[in-house]
Parts: C-alpha cells; sequence; structure tokens
C-alpha cells in the first residue's frame, strides 16, 4: 500500500487540529468509554486492544462501513461526517435524507487518500480489516497523523482474525457488543444520552420481535454471498444472535468461522427448513441479490429439491442485518416474522 500522507498532507491535517491519539492497548474488545471533567472531554476508551483518546468531539469523521455510519446517522451526526464509504445496502429506513447530506466516497474499500482528502478528525469502522494492511490503512498510519481511530467491538470481542478470511468466533456474539459500541460513539460526540435513548429503542424492538416465538423445532441457514461458494453463516456471529434471541437452530452451528464458505452438497445433506438470504445491492461477488440467490436455488440440481427450495421458505434480509450492527435488530424482527409466516414461531 502507498504511503498514506505525504508531508503536505501531513502538515495540513495537523494544522487543523486534528487531536491526538495514543495507543497501546491490552485485551481486545475492553470498549468501556471515560470521559474526563471538562464537558466530557477528553474522552479515553479502550478499543479492540488499543486504548483511544479523543481531546474534542469530532466535527469531520469518516465511517468507512456502513454499519458505522448508520450508528452516527441513527444519533443525529449527520453534519459531523465529512464522508462515508463500503455500503452493501439502502441506508436504514429513516435515515435517507440524513445520508444524502454525506459525500460517499467510494461504494467499497475507499484508498486511504480518498479518506485524507476528506481532512478527518475521527475515523470509524466496522471491521477490523478496514482498518488493516489490505484495507483502507493500518489504524497506526492514521495515529501517526493524529486522527483518533475506532473499529466496533463487535469485530473484536471473542473473536479471532489473525488468520485471513472473515475470521473465527471464540465466544458468542451478543447485542451487548452492538449496543457498547452505540454508547462509545456517542460519547465520543459529546452526545450520550442519544446513545442511551437508541441503545432502549433498539432493545424494545428486540423484545417485541421475540415475544411468543418459540422457533426450537426449525432450522435456518444463513447464505450471505456467492453462488459458486457460498459464504454461509456459522455459529457465532450477527445470525447467531438472531437465531438464539428466537430459539431456532443454525444447521451450520458446528462451526465457529464467521463466514465458512461450504459446499452445497453439504447444504442440501443438512436440509434447513428456512432459508435466510442475503438480498445485497452491491456487486463484488456472484448472486449478490436475493433474486439471483432464489434463481439459483431454484434452478441448481444440488438445491431444488431441498424442502426450504420446494417449498419457497426464503427470508430476505440485508447484508447489514447479517452483519454485527444495529440493523442486526431489524435481522431479528424479518426472521421472526417468517417463522411466524412459515408456521415455525411455536
Amino acid at each position: 500500500m502507498p504511503s498514506i500522507a505525504s508531508p503536505v498532507r501531513t502538515m495540513a491535517l495537523l494544522s487543523a487540529g486534528l487531536v491526538l491519539l495514543t495507543a497501546c492497548g491490552d485485551g481486545a474488545g475492553d470498549s468501556a468509554a471515560k470521559p474526563g471533567p471538562a464537558h466530557g472531554y477528553p474522552v479515553t476508551l479502550k478499543n479492540c486492544g488499543r486504548t483511544v483518546t479523543v481531546e474534542a468531539a469530532p466535527r469531520r469523521a469518516v465511517p468507512v462501513d456502513q454499519g458505522s455510519t448508520e450508528i452516527l446517522l441513527s444519533l443525529g451526526l449527520a453534519d459531523r461526517l465529512a464522508a462515508t464509504a463500503t455500503w452493501t445496502d439502502p441506508v436504514m429506513k429513516g435515515l435517507e435524507k440524513a445520508n444524502a447530506r454525506v459525500p460517499r466516497i467510494s461504494d467499497n474499500r475507499p484508498s486511504s487518500e480518498k479518506v485524507l482528502d476528506r481532512e478527518p478528525d475521527f475515523v470509524s469502522a466496522s471491521f477490523a480489516s478496514t482498518l488493516a494492511k489490505g484495507g483502507v490503512a493500518p489504524r497506526e498510519q492514521f495515529e501517526e497523523l493524529g486522527v483518533p481511530t475506532y473499529v466496533s467491538p463487535a469485530d473484536c470481542t471473542g473473536k479471532d482474525n489473525s488468520k485471513g478470511g472473515d475470521g473465527s468466533r471464540t465466544a458468542r456474539l451478543t447485542m451487548d457488543s452492538v449496543y457498547g459500541e452505540v454508547r462509545d460513539l456517542a460519547r465520543v460526540f459529546g452526545v450520550p444520552e442519544r446513545g442511551d435513548a437508541l441503545v432502549a429503542k433498539l432493545r424494545a424492538r428486540v423484545k417485541k420481535a421475540a415475544e411468543g416465538v418459540d422457533a426450537s423445532g426449525a432450522t435456518l441457514l444463513y447464505w450471505f454471498s456467492d453462488s459458486k461458494s457460498p459464504y454461509l453463516a456459522g455459529c457465532c456471529g450477527a445470525p447467531g444472535v438472531i437465531t438464539e434471541e428466537l430459539g431456532a437452530k443454525n444447521v451450520f452451528d458446528d462451526t465457529h468461522e464467521e463466514w465458512p464458505q461450504i459446499s452445497w452438497e453439504t447444504v442440501a445433506d443438512r436440509n434447513p427448513d428456512i432459508l435466510v438470504v442475503g438480498d445485497l445491492t452491491r456487486r463484488a461477488q456472484t448472486a449478490e441479490s436475493a433474486a439471483k440467490k432464489i434463481e439459483f436455488l431454484e434452478s441448481n440440481p444440488v438445491t431444488k429439491n431441498m424442502d426450504a427450495v420446494r417449498h419457497k421458505r426464503y427470508v430476505l434480509l440485508s447484508g447489514q442485518s447479517m452483519n454485527p450492527s444495529i440493523r442486526t435488530v431489524e435481522g431479528v424482527e424479518r426472521v421472526a416474522a417468517g417463522l411466524r409466516r412459515f408456521g415455525f414461531a411455536g
């Protein structure tokens, strides 16, 4: 990867009054924020093995993943965002107007130069790989320029990202990691009360969606993308949260990989009751949209005779609902509705 900034850019960033971030850190996933005495600043928090200090509320933040952007938009912070990037889906309902105010510098991962052109004073991401070698840029490179960075604790708490791919879970994800991210970002931006209110709203939605649902007899499969070597959900990521909340069973809960690639022959052998299919608008893999996925399932000789395919038991989810984000709540709601519709809600 080319150098993240020229000396001229470095001076421009520093002269813009960007805040200092120090990185030392131990213990990935500890994200408890500790505001200081003067108007809540500085804010210091542990984040994915680093200690992050933000001296003042960000005014030109660049969230470089959709999930992170949607949290900040939900907190009413569109006017504090200088840009956004890396989207798989249309923006969450209710955020269209706010999102339209934020420049999108790339539908996929942007270059570090594009991010720096926005002169950010804070950079956040949903995935550790976004702010690592091979992604936008390693966190250290932003830190050297005095730009604080933040990665969703849902992608580092109880998760091993060292083996490539999408990593594997050493412990089951819970919505507490997502709620912690909401509260962290709200504190960083000086609006902790908004974070508490958003968390309360999300908790209420999960409770309402799961109320009266006992899907202990139902088996689910989550297909994110790619028809040739499909990415299917393992036990313990965001689909695991959805499955656990509703009492169902993921047919691939015997793997801790986040999104293992599994053959269709194995899928057909496990014959899930319901197929939860990702409805993505990006064009990075084969069969991104739900329509393309269903077309494949109903024409492929290996899959077309599966019970869920013959009875058209499909639940469509956005990609963001299948990743750890505030839209995982949307996933709980939609899968619960599907379980009721297909007679598997108990």
